[in-house]
């Protein structure tokens, strides 16, 4: 599916949406994990006994993590029956194109529902200040380590890799 081993000169088309499908695809195996047991932890936090003491504020962020996390793991599953039901149909450019634009949308739900997970236990342990600090500081680390540092790196000159 690559370029053979000693092969010169640029890509062909097909060549690099093959590399990329590769490339996303290998990234949705890192992220889809964490995804999924997050979603499966926050399924089953109503069945634990003190679920009951959870105040009907407490309930409705609950009611919102679940919702960001089950979005943002059917949004990383995506891709890939996006890429199943066009299997051999052609347009893997279309496919790449697609799948990225669904992997960075499932990123950023599934980020929304780590932030709002935090600001949830941290409030049922240590109120609400303590869980409007932790969480605002998590969500510094996510933004820039998730957004501010990528973008960031592709608009200094010399980082860009290898063509």
């Amino acid at each position: 599916m690559g370029r053979p081993a000693g092969a010169s000169g640029p890509e062909t088309p097909k060549e690099r949406s093959d590399r990329q499908l590769i490339e996303l695809l290998t990234e949705l195996r890192v992220a889809l994990p964490g995804a999924h047991v997050l979603l499966g932890f926050l399924l089953t936090v109503p069945f634990a006994t003190r679920f009951g003491r959870v105040s009907r504020p407490e309930r409705v962020l609950f009611l919102v993590c679940l919702l960001l996390s089950a979005a943002g793991t059917v949004l990383l599953m995506a891709p890939s029956v996006y890429h199943r039901i066009r299997w051999e149909r052609g347009g893997k450019t279309d496919v790449v194109r697609a799948a990225h634009r669904l992997f960075l949308a499932g990123s950023a739900l599934l980020g929304a529902a780590i932030l709002t997970a935090v600001l949830l236990v941290a409030d049922v342990l240590f109120g609400v200040l303590a869980a409007a600090c932790s969480t605002l500081a998590l969500a510094l680390i996510l933004a820039g380590s998730w957004y501010l540092l990528p973008l960031g790196r592709a608009r200094e000159p010399g980082v860009h890799e290898l063509e």
